[in-house]
C-alpha cells in the first residue's frame, strides 16, 4: 500500500476567486505563478483567509529578502546548497536593494521563477503526511513533549480536538453546541484535506484556550491564544491578489539585515519547538507569520483525522513591534505599547472612526502600524504615486471573553480606501496636513453621534426602561449604518489638492443632514409617553420635543465649532 501524500506545492487547496467572479482551488505553485490572474483569496472565512495571506507572505518575505526579482543573491549575503542564508554582511547591507526588488516585482506583474524553485527545493516539508507532516508533529514528537499521562492513545483519546471546533465556522466544543452554522450536525465532523489544511493553518493563528493538555515545561505557563487572536489587524488590499501580496510584502528591515527563518526550514521540527516553548517573540517575519499556538498530530482511521492538540506557551506581546499587522495602544504606566485587540464592545464600530489608530499623526504618540509605515515608505520613495487609493482592511475573529475558553463568538471586518498623498501628506502646517484635519472631522463626527447617543438614552429614560444606555447603543447603530458610506465616499475622494476647508463643510452639510433624518425616524416613532413626558421640579415638563431641542442645539454647536 503506498503511502498518503497530499502535497502543498502541487496539490490544489488553496480558495481563490478569478477575475471573471469563479472559484478555483489552487496549489501554492499556482497561486505564485498566477496570482495577477485572481482578485482574492476566498477561503470558508475572512479570518482564513488573513492565515493564508500571511503564510504566503512569510514565504515571499523569506525568498526576496535573500534574492533580487531576477533571483540573484544579493552582494552582502551569501546563500548556502540549501538557499538559506549562510553570512551577512551587516556592515554593506543595502535596504534600497530591497526596494528595487520590491520595485521591480511591482512593474513586472508577476513573481520571478525563483518562487517555483524554492518550493521544490522544500517540497518535502510541505506534505500534509509522512514522516515530517505540514504543521504537524510525529507520534513520537508529541509524546515526547506531553505527560505520559496525556501520549497518543486512540482507546482514551486523551487530548483530541474536533473538526468542528478546529473549523472556525462551527467552532463547536463538547461542551456547547453550536446552532447556526453552515453546516448540519450530520456533516460537522466532514471535511476533505484540503479544508482541512486551511483550518489547521486558521487555527493555529485563532486558537482558544479549552485544551486540556500542554507541553510539558518546566514553568508554569498560559497556553496561546493563537497569534492572531491577540491583535487588531490591519494590512492592506489591492486591485488582485499578486498586488495585495505585494502591497503586504514588508522589506523595510530599519537598517539591520533580518535572516528569514521559517519553521519548515529547520533541521528537524523538534529545534522549532525548542525554540518556540520558551516562548520568546520571534525575530523575523516569515517566523513569525508561521508561529505554532499548538503541536497538533493527526492519526487517520479509516481516512477519518483524530486530531490530538496540546497547547503551547503563550508569546508576550508588549513591544513585540515585529508584528507589522496591528495597532498598537499604549500602558501609560509602564510606558511600554502593546497590540490593541476587539472585544465584542467594539462590534459595530466601523474602521474609520479610530483613524488615529492607523497613521501617526504629527503630534500624537500613537505607535503606527508597521504594515502603514512601509506603505509610506513606498509613497515616500515616490514608487507608489500621490493618487494611488490606498486600502486597509482589519479582520478580527473577536472571543467570547471567558478567560478559560476564548472561543469566537463573532467576526469582524471593515476597510477603509484613501489615497496616499493624503494620508501620508508632508505638509507641515496644521491646517493644510490632512491627517490631523480628518481626524479632527472624525471627532467632530463623533460628538454628533454621542449627542444622538444622549437623545435616545434620554427616550429611554422616558419610557422607564431598564437598561436606557443599552437602548440607545442599538439606536446609535441606525446612525453610524446611515454615515458609514457617505464617510467612506468622501475618505477616498480626498487629494492634496483640494481647499481643507471646502473638503470639511462638504461633510458638515452630509452629517447634518443624515443627524435630522435619523432623529426624525425617532419622533416619527414617538410613544403617547414620550409626547406627554414627565414633569420634574423646578425644570418643568421634559418630553422627547425638549430632548430633541437640546439635541439639535449640540449638534448647530458641534457643526459650528467643529
Amino acid at each position: 500500500m503506498s503511502e498518503k501524500s497530499f502535497n502543498l506545492v502541487t496539490e490544489p487547496w488553496i480558495k481563490v476567486v478569478d477575475l471573471q467572479g469563479n472559484e478555483q482551488l489552487v496549489s501554492l505553485l499556482d497561486v505564485f505563478k498566477n496570482a495577477h490572474h485572481y482578485r482574492q483569496l476566498a477561503g470558508e472565512m475572512k479570518a482564513q483567509d488573513l492565515s493564508i495571506l500571511r503564510f504566503l507572505l512569510a514565504i515571499l518575505t523569506t525568498v526576496y529578502s535573500r534574492v533580487n526579482a531576477d533571483g540573484e543573491q544579493y552582494d552582502w549575503l551569501e546563500l548556502n546548497e540549501n538557499f538559506q542564508v549562510k553570512s551577512v554582511d551587516q556592515d554593506d547591507f543595502d535596504e534600497d536593494d530591497l526596494l528595487e526588488t520590491w520595485s521591480e516585482l511591482w512593474n513586472s506583474n508577476n513573481f520571478s521563477d525563483i518562487i517555483t524553485n524554492y518550493l521544490q527545493k522544500y517540497k518535502n516539508r510541505f506534505d500534509f503526511f509522512g514522516k515530517n507532516p505540514f504543521y504537524q508533529v510525529s507520534e513520537q514528537v508529541y509524546n515526547d513533549l506531553v505527560p505520559a499521562n496525556k501520549a497518543i492513545d486512540l482507546k482514551k483519546k486523551t487530548g483530541t480536538v474536533a473538526l468542528k471546533q478546529i473549523n472556525r465556522t462551527i467552532s463547536e466544543s463538547g461542551n456547547s453546541i453550536a446552532v447556526f452554522t453552515p453546516k448540519s450536525d450530520l456533516y460537522k465532523e466532514k471535511t476533505d484535506l484540503a479544508e482541512i489544511v486551511r483550518w489547521i493553518i486558521t487555527y493555529h493563528n485563532f486558537t482558544g484556550v479549552t485544551d486540556k493538555t500542554k507541553v510539558e515545561c518546566k514553568d508554569k505557563f498560559s497556553v496561546s491564544a493563537g497569534w492572531l487572536y491577540g491583535l487588531d489587524p490591519v494590512f492592506a488590499n489591492g486591485s488582485n491578489l499578486y498586488r495585495q501580496l505585494l502591497l503586504n510584502l514588508d522589506l523595510n528591515f530599519d537598517d539591520e539585515y533580518q535572516v528569514q527563518k521559517p519553521f519548515w526550514e529547520l533541521d528537524t521540527i523538534q529545534d522549532y519547538l525548542t525554540q518556540r516553548i520558551k516562548a520568546r517573540v520571534p525575530n523575523n517575519v516569515a517566523d513569525l507569520y508561521t508561529t505554532w499556538s499548538r503541536i497538533i498530530h493527526i492519526e487517520w482511521v479509516k481516512d477519518e483525522p483524530i486530531i490530538f492538540s496540546a497547547g503551547l506557551p503563550k508569546i508576550e506581546t508588549t513591544g513585540a513591534f515585529i508584528e507589522p499587522m496591528t495597532t498598537w495602544k499604549e500602558d501609560k504606566k509602564s510606558n511600554s505599547y502593546r497590540p490593541a485587540t476587539q472585544w465584542l464592545g467594539s462590534l459595530g464600530k466601523a474602521m474609520w472612526r479610530n483613524f488615529g489608530q492607523y497613521v501617526q499623526i504629527s503630534g500624537s504618540d500613537n505607535h503606527q502600524p508597521g504594515i502603514v509605515s512601509w506603505l509610506q515608505m513606498l509613497k515616500n520613495q515616490g514608487i507608489i504615486p500621490n493618487d494611488y487609493l490606498i486600502s486597509l482592511s482589519t479582520e478580527s475573529l473577536i472571543s467570547d471573553g471567558n478567560a478559560t475558553s476564548q472561543s469566537p463568538a463573532a467576526e469582524n471586518f471593515d476597510q477603509m480606501t484613501i489615497s496616499a498623498g493624503v494620508l501620508f501628506d508632508e505638509e507641515t502646517d496644521r491646517k493644510l496636513y490632512w491627517p490631523a484635519r480628518i481626524e479632527q472631522t472624525i471627532e467632530m463626527t463623533q460628538k454628533i453621534g454621542n449627542a444622538y447617543w444622549q437623545f435616545a438614552t434620554n427616550i429611554g429614560n422616558l419610557r422607564n426602561l431598564s437598561d436606557p444606555g443599552e437602548f440607545a447603543t442599538r439606536i446609535v447603530q441606525n446612525f453610524y449604518a446611515n454615515i458609514n458610506y457617505p464617510f467612506l465616499h468622501w475618505l477616498s475622494d480626498l487629494t492634496n489638492d483640494d481647499e481643507r476647508d471646502v473638503k470639511i463643510n462638504e461633510w458638515k452639510k452630509v452629517v447634518r443632514q443624515i443627524a435630522w433624518s435619523t432623529s426624525q425616524e425617532l419622533l416619527a416613532r414617538a410613544s403617547t409617553q414620550d409626547i406627554v413626558g414627565i414633569s420634574e421640579d423646578g425644570k418643568g415638563i421634559t418630553n422627547i420635543f425638549t430632548f430633541y431641542n437640546l439635541y439639535w442645539r449640540t449638534v448647530l454647536k458641534t457643526l459650528k465649532n467643529g
